[in-house]
């Protein structure tokens, strides 16, 4: 008898068919993994067998009962427990606070502290986090470390199925080798386990079975051991994929973006590196290892404590934001959704945001020259909208990265600083977004591209440079690293 079972699952939101008969089950002590295009109905799906939303029709069965959650409490108490993408953490409270938050034990009404924080602990155990800071609040702790938080909430009330919806986004392959440990003693213990990840890799190495979902319907499930990824990939898009990264067929020119000795609070560290006309450069290492903290610093985000930054042969003392835009530099933050988007704003009103001058007659904005801008970038970079008006909040991961990318276009950036531009994002519009790329650099844009991904750098960019604590340590050519290797030098670990 399966542990939960789903059957005929159907869910509309207005006019859009978000789910249409899906089914789903696993068994206990099984990983499943459920795989599908940004927009495929994933989450749509796991947010109705965790009570969140219900179904306009089909059933649900847990342990063969039947199963009707009327809020995410009532999944709760029945046992299943769910891990969302975007973190629901109250940054405030403090990370034992976060943990507990709703699960708090109590005595006469009194909630022990010390019953709380032994919990806490107990659960940080399980995860091998006993160091995390207990008692700073979560929005003082770097992202990894409120994703452990966030699972760890999910691990105290002892769930019969868990759900985790792209858990490993920001954490470090250390972490998510932890994490794995920990799914493989849930597993042993019975608990299903209801894996979500664009990581298609990861998917193999923690599931048993998957199922696929497009366009809000089941499209496969079987045996991930014996599925390859290049069919899982065909049942996502709907077609063979025979290239996942575009081929490099590129001239690199000369340095037109120059980091020389950057120092910033508390890093970078001394960093100094050119980026070439037509290059795409990778940056690789751990998290926390300063990649981010550089390129915030060089486009004038972060306080420049000493080096300077040189733009197209002109050497700019003290970055700011607005210089280095109107000089063609175009960022990307690795958080969309707090620094990128204006998430409750229209496409139209993110994409024109950082220069208003194409779009406006006499210093008044014009409708007209807007909607045109707008649906240009849409139809240039293939963005999946109702219409510019749409609510950029309302797309999908992989739309909202291409609203960004045409924001950088749209104001005539030829040095791109990229910072985990395929992050949350599915496997169609990864490639994508590669292809879009390799363009722009095959038309003579340099571009910075920062990723945690490793089979990325080496499959996207001409060369890669890795840091650590801060420092730069080394650049080479990409046809001279390896996933081993750039591990090896991300950790600092010297030797064979």
């Amino acid at each position: 008898m399966p542990a939960f079972k789903l059957t005929d699952i159907s869910r509309r939101f207005g006019s859009t068919i978000a789910l249409d008969g899906v089914d789903l089950s696993a068994e206990s002590g099984e990983v499943h993994a459920l795989i599908g295009e940004n927009g495929a109905g994933k989450s749509t799906l796991m947010r109705i067998l965790s009570g969140v939303i219900r179904p306009d029709r089909g059933r649900m069965e847990l342990d063969g009962r039947l199963y009707a959650p009327v809020n995410p409490d009532s999944g709760r108490r029945a046992g299943v427990s769910m891990i969302y993408q975007e973190l629901t953490l109250a940054p405030h409270l403090s990370a034992t606070e976060n943990i507990v938050l709703g699960r708090e034990s109590s005595r006469f009404g009194w909630v022990s502290s010390s019953n709380r924080r032994r919990t806490a602990e107990r659960v940080l155990e399980q995860l091998g986090h006993e160091s995390l800071p207990l008692d700073r609040p979560v929005a003082s702790l770097t992202t990894a470390e409120q994703q452990i938080v966030e699972i760890a909430r999910a691990l105290v009330g002892d769930p019969r199925i868990l759900i985790l919806d792209e858990p490993t986004s920001s954490l470090t392959r250390a972490d998510t080798v932890r994490l794995f440990s920990v799914l493989n003693r849930l597993r042993e213990s019975g608990v299903s386990i209801v894996y979500i990840s664009h990581f298609l890799e990861e998917c193999r190495e923690v599931a048993d079975r998957f199922t696929v979902l497009r366009d809000g319907r089941t499209v496969g499930t079987g045996s991930i051991a014996e599925t390859s990824v290049q069919q899982i990939i065909r049942l996502m898009v709907g077609r063979d994929v025979t290239e996942v990264y575009p081929k490099r067929t590129r001239q690199v020119g000369a340095p037109v973006f120059k980091v020389n000795s950057l120092v910033g609070m508390p890093r970078p560290c001394g960093v100094s590196f050119d980026l070439c006309e037509g290059e795409i450069l990778g940056l690789a290492g751990l998290v926390g290892a300063g990649r981010t903290e550089t390129v915030r610093t060089a486009f004038g985000l972060d306080r420049l404590v000493s080096g300077s930054v040189t733009v197209k042969g002109s050497k700019i003392g003290r970055p700011k934001p607005r210089r280095q835009i109107r000089a063609g530099i175009g960022f990307l933050s690795e958080d969309r959704k707090q620094e990128g988007l204006m998430i409750d704003q229209s496409l139209a009103d993110n994409l024109i945001l950082p220069d208003f001058r194409p779009v406006a007659r006499g210093g008044v904005l014009s409708a007209v020259r807007v909607r045109e801008v707008a649906n240009r970038w849409i139809d240039r970079l293939g963005i999946v909208v109702r219409d510019n008006n749409q609510l950029v909040g309302e797309l999908s991961g992989g739309n909202q990265q291409k609203v960004l990318l045409a924001r950088l276009l749209h104001q005539d950036s030829d040095i791109l600083l990229l910072d985990e531009p395929t992050r949350g994002v599915d496997v169609g519009s990864k490639i994508e977004i590669y292809e879009l790329i390799g363009q722009l650099a095959a038309r003579g844009s340099a571009v910075l591209f920062i990723s945690s991904y490793l089979p990325e750098l080496l499959g996207v960019c001409d060369r890669i440079g890795v840091m650590h604590r801060g420092e730069l340590i080394e650049i080479r050519e990409t046809g001279d690293w390896d996933e081993h290797e750039l591990i090896r030098v991300a950790s600092g670990t010297s030797g064979e």
